[in-house]
């Protein structure tokens, strides 16, 4: 009789309280939570792409594609050689020299001839170059391959590209340049070639000179912002050849230099974009 008085008891404070009875086991309810703020979307992979014209991308927003048959008109105001049914296009937002010593590579590779090299201003909005280069090819299949090579050249030639902020520093070599080198930058075919590129022009006008006095070279080429080799991009570029050892002592020591100076206008690490290769 006793107990049943207080569970009567219990049952009516519960009641009141406006509650309900729950056994010794159970949880108790959580308590009210605000509202989480809301998260930022997760990035997502680039979309992908079906056309049959898409090779690949790469290093630096470069794209690789390919087109079968160009359309005769667009062919003629092309001005290339008719006997280039295919061709195949590489475009990058950043960088220049790492496309141009890939496609070199890729003409070595290949049956295709590098018929256009252009250097647009762009670096993405910063000092140097984006980059156009269009293979020919008398079968679709070369100009693909063309295309291939290239965008799997670029992890390579990115190796001694290094950015900062403030700016950047190019490098690049090949034992033997062949016609895509020769074509933008008039390298003699079949020798050791190399290039420095600073940014802001004034440390590759001082890697120029380290370069010259490191290593007996041949200059080719001197690019400055108002020479008209550069689009008007804020770099100096330096252009040599030589025996092999003589080139790679150039661009090192130039290299060495333009590091420490450039790492003086931004606290930011004068890194390698992928890794060095000279």
């Amino acid at each position: 009789m006793k107990n049943d008085l207080v569970e009567q008891l219990m049952d009516e404070v519960i009641r009141k309280m406006g509650g309900s009875e729950s056994s010794p086991s159970a949880a108790p309810a959580p308590a009210a939570e605000k509202p989480a703020a809301p998260r930022a979307a997760p990035a997502t992979a680039p979309k992908a792409c079906n056309l049959t014209e898409f090779v690949g991308t790469a290093n630096g927003h470069t794209v690789g594609l390919v087109i079968a048959n160009v359309d005769p008109l667009l062919h003629e105001q092309m001005k290339i050689d008719k006997k280039y049914r295919s061709i195949g296009i590489v475009g990058g937002r950043t960088g220049a020299g790492p496309q141009i010593f890939a496609a070199d590579e890729a003409v070595k590779a290949t049956n295709s001839e590098v018929v256009l090299i252009e250097l647009p201003r762009d670096t993405e909005g910063g000092g140097g170059h984006g980059s156009l280069i269009v293979f020919g090819a008398e079968d679709v299949s070369d100009a693909r391959r063309a295309v291939e090579v290239t965008l799997s050249e670029l992890d390579r030639t990115f190796g001694d590209v290094y950015g900062t902020p403030a700016g950047h520093l190019e490098f690049q070599y090949t034992a033997r340049a062949s016609f895509a080198l020769n074509k933008a930058f008039g390298a003699p075919i079949g020798q050791a070639f190399g290039i420095t590129v600073g940014c802001p022009a004034a440390i590759g006008v001082l890697m120029a000179d380290t370069a010259t006095k490191a290593a007996t070279v041949v200059p080719v080429a001197y690019a400055t912002p108002g020479n008209g080799g550069t689009s008007y991009s804020n770099e100096a570029i330096f252009m040599f050849s030589g025996d092999s050892g003589a080139v790679r002592q150039a661009i090192r020591a130039a290299r060495d230099v333009g590091k420490q100076v450039l790492g003086t206008l931004d606290p930011a690490p004068v890194a390698s974009a992928t890794k060095p290769y000279i």
